[in-house]
């Protein structure tokens, strides 16, 4: 999706300055005792499948990703993936893209030619059944991009059922919304349609032996079309799952399995900016988890097509303080296209209707980010608490520039303390009685301005932290 950013950034800021007075009741009352923020929607969210909850997801934009710039340009890398903890491939779309109205020299590849066509840069059916085969022999998943709102404006589509697409007074064919001038908006009131593309869904599915679809501008096509396609992917692959680009708890009653947390993200973001106090993340994380479903799943981003890469805002000890944040919490963290060696290149326009490589050499340039991404997956895979515990967000004592929370598993409670700010703390974190030790991942001192110390050997409390700028401190409780 292509979104508006000025209109965008707008909503956000406006739910951001009403949730400033909820933040603001909550640093003045919070060191009092921990306040846990249980979901209390009466709803249930859609089972996932327990490879999605331990999931690394990494969006792969094929177009800049290798030299080749094509689907043998990804097989190739499946193993370095691999080895970065990546368990989700996630290709955007893959379709011929559309001219007639095109942004750019090449066009998005959100403004579909055919669904039912493989763009003819990218390779074969033959190559990207050879990629699918070639992540599942590594026990990675694969999904594709499906752009279901709207199409190229020299799509098949229009030349044969125009009458598919949304209309204005005159008669004319219309676009989403006035900004995204490159595509046709599709009229979901027409049965033919909705038969068509989820009929296309299942060739997928079924042809390919895909995973998953991440569903563009999932809030763009009415809910009850994702639940009867839902019904007829299960039919073909169950256990296939649906990542919706969205923010609507309904879609994750019956349709879907994961959406986007987009509040979460840019909370983070003006956090790190210094434009909204760190206690906002928690503010807005709490407002989500009381009206989403319970055990919903929430994609965790810092970076991503759509927006301006983290690096290129924020620097890179900021953008790597926002990664182990999204590792951390509760969701399914999500890695973008040369995040792992801090590549800066912009990831939305011109990006997306150009051709710009990722800059592979920032790994030569650049602190050892790869360490840092793999250690943070290695955390995942070895506390399930990351991946399964509850949250409960615990006071400190600079509540303006530090994030921290409990994850409490099945057989172990962890401690995540994350200074979202350029300067260093030092205070108190109201973790109850108890003891805890260090086990913070270690890489080398480069990933950080002032280097990561090395985790602490013996057992100790939490009342006296110390954390360096834009740092991240892990701990596991010791049972008495």
């Amino acid at each position: 999706m292509r979104l508006n950013m000025d209109g965008a950034r707008t909503r956000y800021r406006v739910s951001l300055t009403f949730l400033a007075l909820i933040a603001s009741t909550l640093v003045a009352t919070s060191m009092a005792a921990p306040v846990r923020a249980d979901a209390v929607s009466a709803t249930v969210a859609r089972a996932s499948p327990e490879w999605l909850r331990d999931a690394v997801i990494y969006e792969v934009f094929p177009r800049a990703f290798s030299k080749e710039g094509n689907f043998g340009g990804v097989t190739a890398q499946l193993d370095r993936l691999k080895d970065l903890g990546v368990t989700v491939v996630w290709l955007m779309p893959i379709h011929p893209v559309g001219r007639l109205k095109a942004k750019g020299t090449i066009g998005s590849p959100y403004a579909v030619r055919d669904y039912d066509a493989i763009d003819p840069a990218y390779g074969t059916a033959d190559d990207l059944k050879r990629l699918v085969a070639a992540a599942h022999q590594r026990d990675m998943k694969v999904f594709i991009d499906i752009v279901a709102n709207h199409t190229a404006w020299d799509s098949v589509l229009i030349g044969k059922h125009p009458d598919w697409y949304t209309h204005d007074a005159s008669g004319k064919i219309i676009p989403p919304n006035p900004d995204w001038v490159d595509v046709a908006d599709l009229d979901y009131s027409k049965p033919a349609l909705r038969s068509y593309m989820t009929a296309m869904l299942v060739r997928w599915l079924r042809d390919y032996g895909l995973d998953g679809f991440r569903c563009d501008y999932a809030a763009g096509v009415p809910r009850d079309f994702w639940e009867s396609a839902r019904a007829e992917l299960d039919r073909v692959r169950p256990g296939v799952v649906l990542l919706a680009e969205a923010d609507d708890p309904a879609l994750l009653q019956r349709a879907f399995e994961i959406d986007y947390a987009w509040d979460f993200y840019h909370a983070v973001s003006e956090a790190i900016a210094g434009q909204v106090p760190a206690s906002q993340v928690r503010a807005v994380w709490e407002k989500a988890a009381a009206s989403y479903p319970r055990g919903a799943l929430r994609l965790r981003f810092s970076d991503n097509h759509d927006q301006l890469r983290a690096t290129g805002q924020f620097g890179l000890p900021a953008a790597l303080a926002a990664s182990a944040l999204m590792y951390t919490l509760d969701g399914v963290p999500l890695l973008y296209n040369g995040m792992e060696v801090g590549d800066n290149t912009e990831s939305a326009a011109p990006a997306l209707f150009e051709r710009v490589p990722i800059e592979w050499n920032m790994a030569e340039r650049r602190p050892p980010v790869g360490a840092y991404y793999r250690a943070l997956a290695q955390l995942r895979r070895a506390h399930p608490a990351l991946t399964r515990g509850a949250v409960q967000w615990l006071p400190n004592g600079d509540e303006r520039r530090v994030l921290s929370f409990e994850r409490a598993g099945a057989d172990e409670t962890l401690v995540v303390v994350v200074n979202l700010s350029s300067q260093p703390y030092a205070g108190v974190v109201n973790a109850g009685q108890g003891q805890y030790r260090d086990i913070t991942p270690e890489w080398r001192k480069a990933a950080l301005p002032a280097g990561n110390k090395p985790a602490a050997a013996g057992a100790r409390d939490l009342s006296a932290m110390a954390l360096d700028p834009w740092d991240f401190r892990v701990f596991r409780r010791v049972t008495p």
